[in-house]
């Protein structure tokens, strides 16, 4: 097979102002039948975390699309959950996405099982039939909480059920050759390798020695040896032994292109690392042993996570069920909207930025941006209703992020509306429910605000006032603040204005000064830019508590 034959970044060349829609002509091109198979999958070995969300959610956009042109899909989601389990990872995730310390569950149903297929290996949470189970629970219900309806296939229900049987046959059957093949992209493919593993009948545990191979009875004879897991040996139990080709697994260099003969996958989306490494053989092998036409491939980038790589390992993650307590649905789907090719962070700590993005995004779809070029008019166009599947008529009220976390410094939801009214983020005519949709990114917005604890996790002591000395001074310069907020009601700018002027006339520190309206409003010595958002509150209330009143 030549290298330009199968180029998986061959796929997306940019010409197209959508990507999928750039897949879906590949694909198309392609030919076959419906219905389309598009898949994605990964080793539940961690965490599921949002970057493993591209294999689900690059297939889907492009799923939607085919659908568009009138063709029936499947979007397929293999769990690799017969690979065995190499390391323990420091964190895992219980059914509600709650994130744990490996400490806090049964982790010794981890320990005691290295080496070990997934779906052998007890649930540590005690709630599903296996770990790899549990794992795919997980996948399922992030995927449920994106929108996507995807199909998840078991690798090991694929080989008990036989499902795997005949090409693993195959390939045992051809077992030099298919050494031959391997060995182009693997040094360590030696004259003893054999593209099976069984497991253990004595220990359960995945071996990769194999002493004899009948591909007729589809059998192999096998030792249990010892198994290298990066800078740690996972030691077998000695024992020999026959499995058949339905106890074990292909290694995953062959397991992948039998995945594509069995399901009929017409593409599949995989991140860079493959590019490098399983593709060029798993193609490879697709065409020359198997005899199949490898499914049309699509490259994307990593994601990091604040700046670091998303690791399971390492406990660098986040799942779709925390990133949704911070924005709306649509906003994470379009996160996964823009172009694969480009590496992106995503970042917690400014995830008011991906929200403006966004919010920008939607008023581009409905021509309410009068700077915009026409690439961004006509990207928004296609890509928008994709993101959110369901366009409404008229463009939802979208408060600013940030906006939403200085309403969430109070608890009162009629202030929060009074403010967000009175600053113009809500027209008059708004319906009730569209008010209460507007209102629900204020929830949000304080969650962020209180997870990263940034310069907007404050909240207002409205109920009682703060205990709060001041001298004689610094009395009258509060007077005299509540005389011109009542006489001149000021904006923002002039307001912040104002609690310089007013502590330089009165000769006090205006670092004092402002500690002092920090501590009579939030019983805190530092907040938010507090001329502006006293001008948000309702004067009444600013007034007094200046005062010292209540």
């Amino acid at each position: 097979m030549s290298d330009a034959e199968y180029d998986p970044h061959a796929t997306l060349t940019g010409e197209r102002t959508f990507w999928a829609d750039e897949v879906a002509d590949a694909v198309e091109a392609r030919g076959g039948d419906d219905p389309i198979v598009v898949k994605g999958g990964i080793s539940p070995s961690g965490v599921p975390h949002l970057g493993n969300m591209n294999e689900v959610m690059r297939g889907h956009y492009v799923a939607a699309v085919l659908r568009e042109r009138g063709h029936e899909v499947r979007q397929l989601f293999t769990a690799d959950d017969r690979d065995p389990l190499r390391g323990l990872p420091r964190k895992l995730a219980d059914l509600d996405g709650e994130i744990v310390d490996l400490g806090d569950v049964n982790a010794g149903a981890l320990g005691r099982n290295l080496g070990h297929p997934y779906t052998d290996i007890p649930d540590p949470f005690g709630c599903c039939d296996s770990y790899g189970a549990h794992f795919s629970n997980l996948i399922e219900r992030s995927a449920d909480l994106l929108g996507v309806d995807v199909e998840t296939i078991s690798n090991t229900v694929l080989y008990e059920d036989g499902e795997l049987e005949a090409v693993t046959r195959h390939l045992l059957a051809n077992a030099d050759d298919a050494r031959e093949v391997l060995g182009a992209y693997q040094d360590k493919v030696d004259e003893t390798y054999v593209p099976f593993n069984p497991i253990c009948e004595h220990c359960g545990k995945v071996t990769e020695t194999v002493t004899a191979i009948d591909a007729d009875a589809g059998t192999v004879d096998y030792e249990c040896t010892d198994m290298e897991a990066g800078d740690q040996t996972i030691d077998g139990c000695g024992h020999r032994g026959t499995a058949t080709v339905r106890e074990g697994k292909l290694p995953w260099r062959f397991e992948w292109p039998a995945q594509w003969q069995v399901l009929g996958v017409d593409f599949e989306p995989f991140g860079k690392d493959h590019a490098e490494g399983s593709w060029p053989s798993g193609s490879d092998i697709a065409a020359t042993l198997l005899e199949i036409e490898p499914p049309t491939p699509m490259v994307y980038e990593w994601f990091t996570l604040d700046g670091e790589p998303f690791s399971s390992s390492a406990g660098n993650v986040v799942l779709v069920s925390d990133v949704l307590e911070l924005v709306e649905r649509d906003v994470l789907r379009y996160f996964f909207a823009k172009d694969p090719k480009r590496a992106r962070d995503f970042s917690t700590e400014r995830i008011d930025l991906l929200v403006d993005e966004f919010d920008r995004f939607e008023r581009l779809y409905y021509g309410e941006v009068e700077d915009a070029s026409e690439r961004e008019v006509e990207r928004a166009e296609r890509i928008y209703p994709f993101v959110v599947r369901e366009v409404p008529a008229e463009r939802p009220i979208r408060l600013p992020y940030t906006f939403a976390a200085v309403l969430g410094m109070t608890e009162d939801p009629e202030l929060r509306e009074e403010i967000a009214r009175r600053e113009g983020h809500i027209p008059a005519d708004a319906s009730e429910a569209a008010v209460d949709a507007a209102l629900e990114r204020v929830e949000r917005a304080r969650t962020w605000a209180e997870r990263t604890d940034n310069q907007y996790n404050y909240r207002i002591e409205r109920e009682t006032m703060p205990a709060v000395d001041v001298d004689e001074e610094t009395a009258a310069a509060l007077d005299e603040l509540a005389a011109f907020i009542e006489e001149e009601n000021p904006d923002g700018e002039s307001l912040q204005g104002e609690v310089y002027e007013t502590a330089k006339r009165h000769d006090i520190d205006i670092g004092d000064f402002f500690a002092t309206g920090y501590r009579l409003f939030f019983d805190e010595e530092q907040g938010p830019k507090l001329g502006q958002f006293l001008a948000d509150l309702d004067q009444a209330f600013v007034v007094k508590r200046l005062r010292r009143e209540g």
